[in-house]
């Protein structure tokens, strides 16, 4: 493997890479790594990342109320064929 030697950071770009690193428990030479293959396209950013920063908009209930909501759509997965003449 190749080794590469950046000069002149400024003080921003470096606490921003040091706070990437720390949000996702990642070294700086990892973090480093995964912003180049993001940016040059080698891996595709994941995605699935970001499901923590919507996941009060994903309708995530209780298990009773998954319950409930089976209950007040059963029917619907019922076909009635008399529908379909």
């Amino acid at each position: 493997m190749k080794s590469i030697t950046i000069h002149n950071i400024d003080e921003n770009l470096h606490k921003l890479v040091q706070e990437k690193a720390g949000a996702e428990g990642l070294s700086l030479n990892k973090t480093i790594q995964a912003l180049l293959e993001e940016a040059l396209g080698v891996k595709p950013k994941n995605l699935g990342k970001h499901y923590d920063e919507f996941k009060e908009f994903c309708g995530i209930g209780s298990e009773e109320d998954g319950l409930d909501f089976e209950e007040q759509t059963r029917e619907f997965c019922q076909v009635h064929t008399e529908d379909w003449k």
